[in-house]
């Protein structure tokens, strides 16, 4: 059974302490240990109910009786969909996971979420990695402690042997939930436990040793990218013939950070890059989620985006910040002393590129196609649909990329408004709230 323990008393707007907790032996022991530990804060446990077993609804009400017995308080998430085509259940489980527990960790006011991972698990996992291929970032293992949107997720007991956290428990003579997946050896984890841990169970203290100094290999590698791609370019636009300058190693590490700021790039996209691009070529390489383009010797990063393919009535006429979605950018409206009379802005339609559509720079130019405008302004190719802007009358007003149609500035008495196009991969990022291990 449980320790009894005496409910705690605690300050309800003091900030939680959240543990992640299956119910299982390790996230028992460590809820038990938070509990007895932790002092006027109050300590939430939060289960993630996956729906995977028939058994899932009777550990939900177990682990909220564990709970309760220990003083702490309970939430519980059930995920929602199965794994897609091609998506491994574990992949699938995982990524729920993590943001099931930052939700629920932020809802509950924690801004520290504790893990009851332990040695044997960063052992396992920097095995794992290393019989997938893995460098050195998946090699690293599981960290520490690691912010995430707001929330540290740490790891108290990842240097302890489980046979440490197993004899706590049997201690304070804790019940916990056996899961029977454990025994899956459909899932990769478990595979290598039944086939190759026993081979390697006496080398567990060398693995998660291995694991921390490969940490330091990463974090070192992170700030040797950092300073390269000081000089480098910026997010937006990747210089490849300044990055060829830098020996194989560092031009490697210094794409893979690039690339890692847009999208999870696998290891066969950083080798094509690598050795596809050549210079003043215009070249592009599908990747996860959009495309990666060479194109005037700089390397642009392309979300993938569905076009609106009908024209959309808009109304722009209002300060501020407007998101197209679909496009991958927004309309910025901005006073100004040259710009578009406000009521005209009102009854604007909104359609892509079709052709034939001439663009004024300034006034006094000669009006060009839209696609020797696009190319004297050093708009890249795949940049070039649109969005185009139109008045009520058909007029263009403005085209992303380009900016206003002098043609459709007010008159020097009117007010005027200035429109902006900006792409969403200018706009600041927001952290991501993955967290590897978990």
């Amino acid at each position: 059974m449980v320790d009894s323990a005496t409910p705690r008393t605690a300050d309800p707007s003091a900030p939680a302490v959240a543990v992640a907790f299956s119910g299982g032996l390790d996230s028992t022991a460590l809820l038990h240990a938070v509990t007895r530990a932790v002092t006027g804060q109050r300590v939430v446990a939060l289960h993630v109910h996956h729906g995977l077993l028939p058994q899932a609804d009777d550990w939900v009400r177990q682990c909220e009786r564990v709970a309760s017995g220990l003083g702490a308080g309970f939430q519980c998430t059930r995920l929602g969909g199965r794994p897609g085509p091609g998506e491994s259940v574990e992949a699938w489980a995982r990524a729920g996971r993590h943001r099931a527990l930052h939700d629920m960790a932020v809802a509950a006011g924690a801004d520290l979420l504790l893990l009851a991972h332990h040695r044997r698990d960063q052992a396992e996992t920097f095995l794992l990695q290393a019989l997938r291929g893995a460098g050195v970032a998946g090699l690293a293992g599981m960290p520490r402690a690691q912010w995430r949107g707001g929330v540290c997720w740490a790891r108290p007991w990842l240097a302890h042997p489980r046979e440490a956290i197993r004899a706590y428990a049997e201690q304070h003579a804790l019940t916990w939930i056996e899961d029977p997946s454990n025994a899956d050896t459909r899932l990769a984890r478990n595979r290598l436990r039944e086939a190759l841990w026993p081979a390697f169970a006496a080398g567990e203290p060398g693995l998660a040793q291995a694991a921390r100094w490969a940490q330091e290999a990463h974090a070192l590698a992170a700030e040797v990218a950092a300073q390269d791609l000081s000089s480098l370019g910026h997010a937006q636009r990747l210089d490849l013939p300044a990055l060829w300058l830098l020996s194989p190693a560092r031009r490697s590490n210094a794409l893979r950070a690039w690339l890692a700021a847009h999208v999870p790039a696998p290891a066969s996209l950083v080798e094509r890059l690598l050795t596809e691009w050549r210079p003043g070529a215009t070249q592009s390489w599908p990747a996860p989620g959009g495309e990666l383009h060479a194109w005037r010797d700089g390397l642009h990063w392309q979300p993938r985006a569905v076009h609106p393919s009908k024209p959309t009535p808009l109304d722009l006429s209002r300060l501020g910040h407007h998101p197209q979605p679909g496009w991958g950018g927004a309309w910025c409206v901005e006073p100004s002393e040259r710009g578009i009379a406000a009521a005209r802005l009102a009854r604007l339609t909104q359609r892509p590129r079709e052709g034939g559509e001439q663009f004024q720079r300034a006034p006094g130019s000669v009006p060009r196609s839209l696609k020797k405008a696009c190319q004297e302004a050093g708009v890249p190719p795949w940049r070039r649909d649109g969005p185009v802007l139109l008045d009520e009358t058909g007029a263009l007003i403005a085209v992303a990329g380009l900016g206003m149609d002098a043609r459709a500035f007010a008159s020097q008495d009117e007010r005027g408004l200035s429109l902006r196009w900006v792409e969403d991969s200018a706009l600041p990022q927001s952290e991501g709230d993955g967290v590897a291990g978990a």
